[in-house]
């Protein structure tokens, strides 16, 4: 398992908690330090079932400044989302095939 970690995230360290809880073996990705690339972001959308607008953090304040008012398609998404993953709503939570926001966290439970 991979959990797509911001460590200034309290989401994240909910979701974190909730993995070792459940003594589940996982990697540690902080996408904020190292950007997954657009073809990730592909992968990782397939596995959402998900377009890449879903995963925009759409209060953070980086969207309403620069993107709220923009009508943008799925790849300059994940142009943006690449170059910003702070846009990337969190935390992600990767289960081979599979893969769930934890918003709530609770909701990585789905997926073990």
């Amino acid at each position: 398992m991979i959990i797509y970690f911001n460590p200034d995230c309290s989401k994240c360290n909910q979701a974190l908690d909730l993995l070792k809880q459940n003594n589940c073996e996982f990697t540690i990705r902080n996408y904020i330090t190292h950007p997954p690339s657009v073809e990730e972001l592909k992968g990782l959308l397939d596995k959402l079932k998900c377009k890449a607008i879903d995963i925009v953090r759409k209060k953070e304040a980086l969207y309403e400044e620069k993107y709220a008012s923009k009508h943008l398609n799925d790849e300059e998404w994940l142009q943006i989302l690449s170059e910003h993953p702070i846009l990337i709503e969190r935390p992600i939570v990767i289960n081979n095939n599979k893969a769930i926001i934890g918003r709530p966290p609770q909701l990585v439970l789905n997926i073990l």
